[in-house]
């Protein structure tokens, strides 16, 4: 996997810029005082052709399948295949083609064993050049990662706590729970229950790396209903769910914040509730909420916040995820792809 980091595109194809740049330098240049160059002839320039094809063969197929999920036989066999290419596509370029456009064959009559060996040595220029290459930038990057990791910890584990349960949330909540005793409510031991299981999340489970998803659907289950008891209204939230997997893990707070967002905003009801739903399989998972802008309303996530959530997700899942908010002043709406691996 690629990540993202201080490390850009724009900077990676600089790299490759100044890479080519001292290979050709080095390459033609037989003295820079006096400008002597090297004139290369047809088959240092097919040579060159299956050079930089192999690179870039091995740099964006091999070394990106092979750091998927690492293992040094795939490694190996990332290598071989890579020799392979090499092999293969300078039998046609020399053997074939400039054949049939210049009556020239490099190998006169090779015995098979004796080209495959020969290249052997020829092919492995571009794949150490490559494999290097791409695993400098890969560290650049992976180190850049880490250290964003390491950053977003250390603020998140101070915002959660500024930030986990809204305040105004926990002393209404408490009075509702009080008049619900005071009057002897066969509801105020949900309440209670509801409460404890919202607080045990945010104490514990929020200080761990990741948690397995049902423990937050679970918390974002009692949200709801604390809010359904705050309000004296059900049945004003619609939550559909299907897990396929049940043992998906997640860092924490990666999908309530989008809820509670929606119960804030939100203009609900029972005719017209707030449409929340989870798709859950081993390949993704697909988060949605919908909900009626009340007015006066603003849609924008507070809590830990929409851009904190971006971050979030942007360190945890570079390249393997899709947040698209959509307002059209009436509706406000909220799809959250993820690309598990």
């Amino acid at each position: 996997m690629q990540y993202t980091g201080t490390l850009s595109r724009k900077a990676e194809l600089l790299i490759h810029g100044i890479f080519w740049i001292l290979t050709g330098y080095f390459t033609f240049v037989k003295n820079p005082f006096y400008a002597q160059l090297y004139i290369p002839d047809l088959f240092y320039l097919t040579y060159l052709v299956v050079f930089i094809c192999t690179f870039y063969f091995h740099y964006f197929i091999v070394m990106k399948q092979v750091f998927k999920s690492f293992r040094w036989s795939k490694m190996l066999a990332g290598l071989f295949i890579s020799y392979l290419f090499f092999t293969g596509l300078r039998w046609l370029t020399e053997q074939v083609i400039t054949d049939i456009l210049f009556n020239r064959q490099n190998y006169t009559d090779p015995t098979f064993l004796n080209y495959m060996f020969d290249n052997m040595h020829y092919s492995s220029m571009p794949i150490i050049f490559s494999s290097f290459l791409w695993l400098g930038i890969y560290f650049i990057r992976l180190s850049a990662h880490n250290k964003a990791i390491l950053e977003e910890s250390k603020n998140m584990e101070i915002k959660f706590l500024k930030a986990q349960i809204n305040p105004h949330f926990v002393f209404n909540t408490l009075n509702n729970i009080y008049s619900m005793v005071y009057f002897q409510s066969d509801k105020s031991l949900t309440a209670i229950e509801k409460l404890s299981q919202v607080m045990r999340f945010t104490t514990y489970e929020s200080q761990k790396e990741k948690i397995n998803l049902l423990d937050e659907i679970s918390y974002i289950k009692a949200y709801i209903e604390l809010e359904e008891l705050r309000h004296h209204e059900t049945g004003f939230v619609n939550f559909v769910s299907d897990i396929e997997n049940e043992y998906i893990e997640i860092p924490p707070y990666m999908l309530s914040p989008l809820v509670e967002n929606a119960l804030k905003h939100g203009a609900a009801s029972a005719e017209n509730p707030i449409e929340i739903s989870i798709t859950a399989s081993k390949e993704k998972l697909i988060f949605k909420t919908a909900n009626e802008i009340g007015t006066q309303k603003k849609d924008k996530l507070g809590g830990i916040g929409l851009e904190n959530l971006k971050k979030r997700l942007e360190i945890h899942y570079p390249d393997a995820h899709r947040l698209v908010l959509t307002n059209d002043k009436k509706r406000f709406t909220t799809e959250l792809l993820i690309t598990l691996r």
